[in-house]
């Protein structure tokens, strides 16, 4: 078993005692008191950044809290949140949280069918919704579940004319609490005091990568004990400035955004709309940025956009410094040194090129900056390291609160995701898994004692990933266990490992590998429309269609000098040896990928059967009908003769 080192002690928080005896609604309180006009969060509408201070985030959050129990809200009740990330619904989560209830996000995304699931399973009351649109989803979802009474609404925008018994808004809500806190002078402090450290933080649910996501109810304790952890081994300090846009249903925004940020009194920004994410990224120059593989690769594809579209000068620039800078990190990765010219080019580097890039997205504050939630590739990991930005990989869990294992600014390496984090230790079992053991692992599934058997013995969690800790401390994390399969000749290997390589190009989205039981690998592939575009624009390739993209002769010849790349890190028997470009996404609609963009493999493998039997019945295309779900939940199909390529 490898435990985690003992590391000097850093300070307590200013507004926090480090200990988990406490809730996220008293150390709000401890806030206000402290640091009564410090800025708490930021909102941009209509182009105006709108803030509020952490007494008046505070005075929302317990008017809110009166306001939900005037309409009757209890101990044990669940409410669910529906829409982008909005400051007042992270504050009706806290109202939730302060009456010992469960706020449980969805993501704006989900199907009717997910939400149904979700509603069903907690037997919600409530739901707190962003605006029409989901307003209109939960009143539809109502005609299904009986149990929703109360629905209520942040934008009112096109709701003038509605009707619905029950239906409130949220501004009406606070009224009612405000009012109630006036007449009830004791109410205010005994909201503070109400929750309890082993009451819920936040309802949220596993990916369900292999079937219905599994609910799980994160207690105070539990996600202020991983915060602390995190705090103890360098993952933030105090004060940080982030910027809140990863979906809310997702636990690593809970955590990060009001669990840290209320812990370590961050300053929260939550941007105008996904669409302008990037745009508000460079307003705020956050501090702290935590995001997956893909955003950081969309941010490197559209600065590599922009190079192309620069003056040849800029562009020589550009490639000339990078390139010393990727050379300077690779040094360092290797426990080497940069060379002296290297070193010497670095301030001018900085000054041309870029600095003026890290202006341009909002990097030239970040002090922590950190990827999650699969693998990245070599290529994009260093080039952000060679830019300036010290990007560490960070490893965890829903299950464990999101946080488990870190890297270490002195300690980066490309295939680990660095040590346990203080107060967690991690070992391998027989079978390879990787077992964890933390005071921030979950109490357990909800309303799923089979499930919680299964995955919490003596005391550690079963995690379900294959893995192996280096001599030093250091984790590898393979992928799933369940996916450890077997080719026709006995050859061992992990379908997501390869999968995570592949998505290393930035033409390709997502992929599905194949071989298991038989004699060689193959994979369904779905391309990056953005980046395979823009190639094909520069290349003068015309097209009318992401599936007609996809069929294009020269697109097959861009996937496949990527899966070569990959080929060569595979021994002869794990080299893929055909593919075929999909004429669709994965997409979370249609069941084949999770919200957070892991694939469903059994649905993969049954829908897409006709690929594979044509893959291995060695046929040189295959006519292929593909499911395709809209939001309003109906059904179409797209149909495309598609080509099987060799590698």
């Amino acid at each position: 078993m490898q435990q985690s080192e003992a590391k000097a002690i850093r300070p307590a928080p200013a507004s926090w005692d480090l200990g988990s005896e406490t809730t996220l609604i008293r150390i709000l309180a401890e806030n206000a008191r402290k640091f009564p006009t410090g800025i708490a969060m930021r909102e941009k509408d209509f182009g105006i950044w709108q803030e509020w201070t952490w007494s008046q985030v505070l005075d929302l959050v317990l008017a809110g809290a009166a306001g939900l129990e005037r309409l009757g809200f209890v101990e044990g009740d669940v409410m669910m949140i529906l829409g982008d990330n909005r400051v007042r619904l992270y504050l009706g989560m806290l109202s939730v949280g302060a009456l010992r209830g469960a706020p449980m996000p969805v993501y704006p995304d989900a199907t009717p069918d997910e939400i149904q699931h979700f509603a069903r399973q907690a037997h919600a009351r409530f739901a707190l919704t962003e605006d029409q649109e989901q307003v209109d989803k939960v009143l539809d979802l109502r005609e299904r579940v009986e149990t929703i009474e109360h629905v209520m609404y942040d934008d009112l925008r096109g709701l003038g004319h509605y009707a619905a018994p029950g239906l409130i808004s949220w501004d009406e809500v606070i009224a009612m609490g405000e009012k109630r806190l006036e007449e009830e002078p004791d109410l205010r402090d005994a909201l503070v005091e109400r929750a309890q450290p082993d009451d819920p933080a936040v309802f949220v649910h596993s990916s369900g990568t292999t079937g219905l996501p599994k609910g799980i109810i994160v207690t105070h304790r539990r996600m202020l004990a991983a915060v602390r952890n995190s705090y103890l081994g360098g993952a933030f300090n105090e004060g940080e400035e982030i910027l809140a846009y990863l979906p809310m249903a997702w636990i690593g925004d809970f955590c990060v955004s009001m669990g840290a940020g209320i812990s370590l009194h961050f300053a929260i920004n939550v941007p105008e709309r996904q669409e302008t994410v990037l745009q508000n990224l460079r307003e705020i120059a956050p501090t702290l940025y935590f995001s997956a593989p893909r955003s950081w690769d969309n941010i490197l594809t559209t600065i590599q956009v922009r190079m192309e579209d620069s003056t040849p000068l800029k562009k020589r620039a550009f490639d000339y410094f990078l390139k010393l800078a990727l050379a300077s990190e690779k040094a360092k990765m290797e426990g080497g040194e940069p060379t002296l010219w290297q070193r010497l080019m670095k301030p001018i580097g900085e000054f041309l090129v870029f600095g003026p890039i890290k202006d341009q997205f909002g990097m030239t504050r970040m002090r922590n900056a950190f990827t999650g939630g699969e693998a990245m590739g070599e290529d994009t990991f260093l080039f952000y390291r060679a830019l300036g930005v010290d990007l560490r990989q960070l490893y965890g869990q829903t299950e464990t609160s999101a946080y488990t294992a870190m890297q270490e600014l002195g300690e980066v390496r490309l295939h680990t995701v660095g040590k346990p984090l203080p107060g967690t230790d991690i070992r391998i079992n027989d079978d390879g898994e990787i077992l964890v053991r933390s005071e921030g692992v979950m109490d357990g599934y909800f309303k799923n004692e089979e499930a919680t058997k299964n995955a919490i013995i003596d005391g550690w969690l079963h995690t379900g990933d294959a893995g192996y800790l280096e001599e030093d401390g250091h984790l590898v994390v393979l992928g799933r266990v369940s996916e450890v399969v077997h080719t026709a000749g006995g050859e061992r290997y992990i379908p997501n490992y390869i999968e995570n390589r592949l998505k290393f190009s930035h033409y390709i989205k997502d992929v599905a590998v194949l071989g298991k039981d038989k004699d060689f690998l193959s994979a369904i592939v779905c391309i990056d429309m953005e980046a395979v575009g823009h190639w094909a624009e520069i290349n003068g390739i015309s097209y009318m269609s992401y599936a007609d993209l996809s069929q294009k002769a020269e697109v097959a010849v861009l996937v496949k000098n990527a899966i070569a790349h990959v080929n060569d890190a595979l021994p002869d028997a794990l080299k893929l040896r055909q593919f075929v470009n999909l004429h669709k996404e994965f997409d979370p609609d249609d069941g084949e990928i999770t919200r957070t963009r892991k694939l469903r493999r059994k649905v993969v493998e049954e829908r897409y059967a006709p690929i594979i039997d044509a893959i291995y019945g060695g046929e040189s295309s295959v006519e292929m009908k593909a499911q395709i779900t809209y939001e309003s939940g109906e059904t179409g199909s797209i149909e495309r003769k598609l080509s099987v390529q060799e590698v």
